[in-house]
């Protein structure tokens, strides 16, 4: 039986920067993957994502983020490919809108270069949309894409680089603690002094397992890419990624400009059904893309309200929207990286460090507070 240093369950994102940090520093790290790579079953395929750094709402982010960016820089520098591109990231509200008045606070309280505008400003900026006159508009100039697929390839390829090794189409059906872990894949055995368990949406099913029961549940969602109307109205070069918070029901909506299928912006609701992550395709969506059409028409008016793709994902909700970063309540060396709630990717660099401080013993660079397991206690069974 292989024994490794640290065996890291799942080649997502986060499992994958975690699997990256651990072989950089020198251990002997394999990287397990449940389907054949790349794939699209999980949460971290696709071209892009919205990064930023002012968080308002949870601004113990903006601090992780700090480090984030550089990180991304390092590991564009390490694999030669370019995975952020900066576009500003535009947010809007009313006057008592929570979200909008807390980005503009944290981005004058971190020194985070931004802009504020009203509607006149805006529409002389931005004159492809349409909101109402009365909201606050404030750019957050750090904003931006990152490049997804090319994150993902780059952190498998420079973790192969330090010695790392990928095993996919490999699905682990048991983990056996102890004072080193076994893990029983669907064709191998192995064992490490610790394990990290990145699983996405699987963890619903795997964590159950382990005893740990966490209030988290899968949600599908619809990736919605709009055409436009003039080609090249919406491209990168003249309008930034955005964020709504309460923009319909309650439920964020998020877009980004016309960078990945030539003339489509991609612009989706941040909620979905709750589903089964083996039989997410049976979800019911059609609530999700009418009430999209609505929007893109009301808001986007230079955008076809039809949309001409639709993909999916799935985001892993947590109950208070933090991610789960800890070790396991009983054993120590099986550490947990969960709940990710649709806002892990642009932390996914950082989150691989900590993981990484966690599967080590190593104290962690940030205070783990807001992302223990024991924050559950009152409605996790542990």
């Amino acid at each position: 039986m292989d024994f490794y240093d640290v065996i890291v369950v799942g080649a997502g994102i986060e499992g994958s920067s975690t699997a990256y940090q651990l072989a950089k520093q020198g251990k002997k790290t394999l990287l397990l993957e449940q389907f054949p790579l790349p794939h699209s079953r999980g949460s971290s395929h696709g071209q892009s994502r919205i990064t930023r750094k002012a968080y308002g709402e949870m601004e113990h982010y903006t601090v992780m983020m700090k480090e984030a960016y550089k990180l991304w820089e390092t590991l564009e520098q390490e694999s030669g490919r370019k995975i952020f591109q900066e576009t500003g990231m535009l947010t809007m509200g009313s006057a008592d809108d929570k979200f909008t008045m807390g980005t503009i606070r944290c981005l004058q309280c971190h020194g985070i270069p931004h802009q504020t505008m009203d509607y006149n400003q805006m529409k002389r900026a931005y004159p492809m949309i349409e909101f109402p006159r009365d909201f606050t508009f404030v750019i957050d100039k750090s904003g931006g894409i990152l490049r997804a697929d090319k994150a993902l390839m780059s952190y498998h390829e420079t973790f192969r680089h330090y010695g790392g090794i990928i095993k996919d189409g490999e699905k682990v059906l048991e983990i056996i603690p102890g004072d080193s872990v076994v893990i029983i894949t669907s064709t191998n055995q192995y064992r490490a002094q610790s394990v990290v368990l990145a699983v996405g949406a699987w963890a619903t099913k795997l964590l159950p397992k382990l005893q740990v029961h966490l209030p988290i549940k899968v949600l599908r969602i619809n990736v919605l890419y709009w055409k436009e109307k003039v080609s090249g109205q919406y491209g990168v070069d003249k309008f930034p990624v955005f964020l709504q918070e309460n923009a319909i029901s309650g439920f964020t909506v998020y877009g980004l400009p016309s960078a990945e299928y030539p003339g489509l912006v991609k612009i989706c609701l941040h909620w979905g059904p709750e589903v089964d992550p083996d039989t997410r395709d049976k979800a019911d969506d059609t609530w999700v893309i009418n009430t999209m059409k609505k929007y893109v028409s009301k808001h986007f008016p230079e955008l076809n309200p039809e949309p001409a793709i639709i993909e999916t994902c799935m985001y892993t909700w947590s109950d208070d929207e933090n991610l789960i970063l800890d070790h396991h309540p009983s054993w120590r060396n099986i550490v947990i990286g969960a709940g990710f709630s649709g806002h892990g990717f642009k932390l996914a660099s950082v989150v691989g460090k900590v993981l990484a401080e966690l599967a080590t013993n190593e104290t962690p660079s940030y205070d783990m507070t807001p992302f223990r397991i024991q924050r559950f206690r009152h409605n996790a069974k542990l």
